[in-house]
């Protein structure tokens, strides 16, 4: 019979599960983000609270800022001609016309935060900060396109203690997440803007002399940031670097007293550190300190945690001449490399035995929670399903509530290790349960 004109034809098995596939492959995390779920949430939540807790030592204050800014907040002090803003931000016009982009650090937006709330005259600032970032790069080990960091600002002291104090709360929070040993810290001094003026004249000066054997991005670098030639991967660069001007010989005396300063600072607070000359920054507005955590457990994406002296930044933001001193740390990367996490406690698990122990269930679970129990619920099924389910997560104890056991107000403990159970009075319940808490 002859199919009617115009009717589309039956779905078939094949174009339902094809269907199927492409709706699935809609539902999965966009290229270079992830889903946190528990087992790794847990690693992320022990790196925040651990570096939570040892900065409220150091004095640094929580705060948080906007996950995005006007754009301006960020292009002015990164540099429109670097890398991240010219092809990592992600930056777009918003319903009102406005251009706004997703963090891609966390310093410029707590620096906008320190002038657009007049704390500059509250200095010395101590922030501690943590929470997600964007930026659009090619995923790798330990590093997404939204991820993670934590974050210390100290903002307002000049004398290289700042400094000192900054890389020893960096330290500790290494130490106390059982990774500082597996770490080393890099350390350089970029000078003051005097120094930086005169070495900047000698690096172009000799880099012309080469161009023929630099590299297509070193090329570009050094129209607009000739240092950040000396930090290239690029082994044809790094015969050049070889050759270069070296930086420490031509520090005016300030630059190297305030360097000797931070020195014997990590000295007595025994910090270990190795001088790494290539470690450079790119913008005019660091100066003195640069300084990072490096590991090599984690392939070529070692730096753990970096930072150094930004005392140019908050002027070069409209605001007054102000020093500043920080770093910032990946999440993910630190999650890594951290031992496994203690897991939450093993739950509680009250069962209602028929229909009509279901309220007194409700209202012991209610109880057991206000008392600091973990407790989860057998939601529906038999005694046997429900058991299931306890044992399924990973319970401790269950406790049975039936009719017999509303009627003599007890509740029978069985210890879903042993078997062993035991009817026990409702009346003092949390005292008996008190090791499982």
């Amino acid at each position: 019979m002859a199919r009617s004109r115009g009717r589309a034809p039956p779905p078939t098995r094949h174009s339902e599960l094809a269907d199927e596939n492409r709706l699935m492959s809609q539902l999965q995390p966009a290229r270079g983000t992830q889903d946190l779920l528990p087992d790794e949430m847990r690693r992320h939540r022990m790196v925040v609270e651990t570096a939570r807790r040892v900065a409220e030592r150091y004095g640094f204050a929580e705060m948080a800022t906007p996950i995005f800014e006007f754009t301006e907040v960020f292009a002015r002090p990164i540099g429109e001609t670097t890398d991240i803003v010219s092809k990592e931000m992600y930056t777009f016009t918003d319903r009102g016309g406005e251009q706004v982009t997703l963090r891609p650090e966390a310093t410029a937006g707590i620096m906008r935060a320190i002038l657009s709330n007049g704390l500059t005259q509250q200095a010395p600032l101590k922030f501690f900060y943590s929470g997600p970032m964007f930026r659009y790069e090619r995923p790798q080990k330990g590093r997404y396109r939204q991820f993670h960091q934590i974050d210390v600002e100290l903002v307002g002291v000049a004398q290289p203690q700042a400094d000192v104090e900054v890389i020893a709360a960096g330290a500790r929070i290494l130490d106390e997440l059982g990774i500082l040993s597996r770490t080393e810290l890099e350390l350089n001094t970029l000078g003051d803007a005097e120094t930086r003026r005169k070495y900047r004249a000698l690096l172009v000066d000799y880099y012309n002399q080469h161009r023929a054997a630099l590299s297509e991005d070193s090329l570009r670098r050094l129209e607009t940031n000739p240092l950040r030639i000396l930090d290239s991967k690029d082994r044809g660069d790094i015969a050049v670097n070889a050759g270069a001007p070296e930086f420490h010989r031509h520090l005016n005396d300030a630059s190297r007293a305030f360097f000797d300063g931070v020195r014997r600072g990590l000295d007595a607070l025994g910090i270990a550190y190795k001088i790494n000359p290539r470690l450079v920054r790119g913008l005019d507005y660091y100066t003195h300190t640069a300084f990072e955590f490096v590991t090599r457990d984690l392939g070529a994406q070692g730096t753990v945690m970096g930072g150094g002296r930004y005392d140019g930044l908050i002027e070069l933001m409209g605001g007054p001449a102000m020093p500043g001193v920080g770093w910032a740390a990946g999440i993910e990367r630190l999650a890594m490399l951290i031992a496994e996490p203690p897991r939450l406690a093993r739950p509680i698990a009250v069962l209602p035995v028929g229909e009509a122990s279901e309220a007194a269930a409700l209202r012991l679970s209610e109880r057991l929670r206000r008392a600091g129990f973990t407790v989860d619920q057998g939601y529906s099924g038999n005694l046997a399903r429900r058991l299931k389910r306890a044992n399924k997560i990973d319970a401790r104890i269950a406790l049975l509530l039936g009719e017999d056991e509303l009627k003599r107000e007890a509740v029978t403990v069985r210890d879903l290790d042993t078997g062993e159970q035991s009817e026990v009075p409702m009346a003092g319940l949390e005292d008996r349960l008190a090791r499982f808490r």
